[in-house]
């Protein structure tokens, strides 16, 4: 059952994106990866937790050979990035002369992207790609590329889609975003 508002803990979320459009755009990003990469057989780096229900449907749609590893990093506490980045999981795989792709749910401020992004560097990649479904323009503070972008949002706090609000949220089909009277200015 989709609903139009849900509760998360103490907050209340309203319908934001439905489950089709996410579908849709999930299935348009793994046409552009399997165009651009020929012959490649990448490594895709899920960063968790956000990242595993647009990993799962992206792999779905992908019509290559390919492998997926992970890496989890953090950098909000509630509604808000503490603004440190702070690696939890490392990274296992030897990615010295490997494609690779890193996939995220979300990108607003970029910090932790960037945090990933030098760590991945260190290991001698052939080439790195960035993929994120969602991207908040607004919030962005970084200074790299999104490859393969599956759509731009407004600076609310989402979650559903395996976006969360302190660890709750996750497991909704939809994107939920916070209910305007709850949801803070940014300045």
């Amino acid at each position: 059952m989709i609903m139009d508002r849900i509760k998360v803990l103490d907050k209340t979320f309203v319908k934001f994106i439905d489950r089709e459009e996410i579908q849709q755009v999930v299935a348009r990003m793994a046409r552009e990866i399997d165009r651009d990469l020929g012959d490649e057989n990448p490594l895709f780096l899920s960063v968790l937790n956000g990242s595993f229900m647009f990993t799962a449907d992206l792999f779905k749609e992908l019509k290559r050979p390919c492998r997926v590893s992970f890496v989890k990093m953090a950098s909000y506490l509630g509604t808000g990035s503490t603004g440190q980045v702070h690696q939890l999981i490392g990274l296992q795989e030897n990615l010295k002369g490997q494609s690779v792709i890193i996939l995220e749910d979300i990108v607003d401020s970029g910090l932790t992207m960037v945090k990933l992004l030098e760590h991945v560097s260190t290991l001698h990649p052939a080439s790195v790609r960035v993929a994120s479904l969602l991207f908040k323009p607004d919030a962005f503070k970084a200074d790299f590329k999104i490859d393969y972008l599956g759509m731009s949002i407004p600076n609310d706090f989402v979650v559903g889609y395996g976006l969360d609000y302190d660890g709750f949220g996750r497991n909704y089909g939809e994107l939920y975003r916070l209910e305007e009277a709850e949801n803070p200015t940014e300045g």
